[in-house]
């Protein structure tokens, strides 16, 4: 009958695989499933730890890297947020110097620096060359 507890186990540790989706959780609960067969073949309670200790390991060492190779090949990584925004246009709008200025990019106005030598005046198109803190770092396009 502990063999439910080591089912239940598993089932939680299902449910947080779900929210995180990073193929931890889902390898204790492999170990915890192995728990249950080792509870309902009579081992004693320290063997079961053992088991399901030793099968989780197993699993995150050998099944998770190899899981996660083939999901990467399969999904597209999609960039957000500030690693989005590298490679895109902007145009300026507050003379952009090594020290400070201003870009519209993607709709908003962005404090920017660039790492070009000269001062880019209002109304030069630039590219996002990287995102540094909250301040856009950019080059000239280069058709200017």
């Amino acid at each position: 009958m502990h063999w439910l507890w080591w089912v239940g186990g598993a089932l939680a540790l299902g449910i947080l695989e779900m929210l995180s989706l990073e193929l931890v959780f889902i390898m204790a609960a492999g170990g915890a499933l192995a728990g249950a067969i080792a509870s309902a073949a009579g081992a004693p309670l320290w063997a079961q730890i053992l088991i399901a200790a030793i099968t989780s390991v197993l699993l995150l060492v050998t099944l998770r890297p190899w899981l996660l190779r083939h999901l990467k090949k399969r999904t597209p990584l999609v960039e957000t947020n500030a690693s989005a925004l590298v490679g895109r246009p902007a145009v300026v709008l507050a003379t952009v110097t090594a020290e400070a200025g201003r870009v519209k990019l993607a709709g908003e106005v962005w404090s920017a620096r660039t790492t070009a030598g000269a001062a880019l005046p209002p109304g030069t198109e630039v590219l996002v060359d990287r995102i540094d803190g909250a301040t856009a770092v950019v080059v000239p396009t280069p058709a200017a």
